[in-house]
């Protein structure tokens, strides 16, 4: 595995990786009493009830973190992405960004990946050579001939499965969550620190631009999950994409709506060339927003 980039870019990187767990321990210690600017998320609501006044948990600090891979490797991620290329090759990509930057900080990298056919866990251990043998599991994972995608059924898994404390990263296509869903999705925030990277779903017809005579031009589209086609002639009409681009920004909007209710931080990448840029970005939306809600939680301490 090498990743490609500038020294100044994997500084960035570097940085906004190690602020994401500045200040948080992951190993339970003792309950002491809130003070502001201490995290919400980690008041213990039944000992506080019992003791009359906020109690939060208290960690202990450790020289190891440990992230969480979290891939869906079903048939939905063998598909095409925007960039034309495949999903699963972006999805290797992007993480491998992440995984090479914990294991730059001497972290821990594990992996939770499948398909309605079954999760597999691999336990979090450190180093490069571990971190390769994942990413060509993901790789080789991701066929055609691959049973569908079940995201809800690796967010169930991890919470059932996976009690300590960590920095999940979750890599899946562009889908719109159903209730159950947003459900183990709020959850699952509520356990771990996380994160979400969506791959972005082709055009519906990307070969309209090419030459006449061009064996694209004459070949539909088909929908990997269902195996369903997509003939030309009506991918290519003009009413029918009008209506399919307006359904889709209607649908990016619930989409973004319900990452921001949920407070999960989310980015998208189109290919492997803007892999680099969303994780950067996709790192800094999760700190400034750390950020803004133990600033929230202070001033609503104060205002108590």
């Amino acid at each position: 595995m090498f990743i490609f980039a500038h020294r100044r870019t994997l500084t960035l990187l570097d940085g906004e990786y190690g602020s994401v767990f500045k200040g948080r321990s992951l190993d339970f210690d003792e309950l002491r009493t809130y003070v502001p600017g201490d995290e919400v998320r980690d008041i213990d609501w039944k000992a506080t009830a019992r003791h009359g006044s906020p109690l939060v948990k208290r960690y202990v600090a450790v020289r190891r973190h440990s992230v969480l891979l979290l891939v869906d490797t079903g048939r939905n991620m063998a598909a095409e992405a925007f960039s034309g290329e495949s999903k699963k090759d972006i999805a290797v990509h992007a993480a491998g960004v992440v995984g090479y930057l914990a294991c730059r900080h001497g972290d821990d990298v594990g992996l939770v990946h499948g398909n309605a056919s079954a999760p597999r866990y691999r336990p979090a251990k450190n180093g490069e050579e571990y971190l390769e043998r994942l990413l060509r599991e993901i790789d080789s994972s991701i066929t055609l001939d691959s049973q569908p995608s079940d995201l809800a059924g690796l967010l169930d898994y991890v919470l059932r499965f996976i009690k300590r404390r960590m920095l999940v990263v979750v890599v899946a296509d562009e889908f719109l969550p159903d209730a159950r869903t947003e459900d183990l999705m709020r959850r699952l925030r509520a356990r771990h620190e996380l994160l979400w990277l969506t791959v972005r779903d082709a055009e519906l017809a990307p070969g309209m631009d090419a030459p006449a005579t061009d064996s694209s031009r004459l070949q539909g589209s088909t929908d990997v999950a269902t195996g369903n086609g997509i003939p030309m002639a009506l991918s290519s009409d003009r009413a029918v994409r009008a209506a399919y681009e307006h359904a889709m920004i209607l649908r990016a909007d619930r989409r973004e709506g319900l990452f921001r209710r949920l407070g999960i931080a989310e980015e998208q990448a189109t290919g492997s060339d803007d892999v680099l840029t969303a994780v950067f970005a996709l790192l800094e939306k999760h700190r400034s927003g750390a950020r803004t809600s133990r600033a929230g939680a202070a001033r609503g301490q104060r205002g108590g």
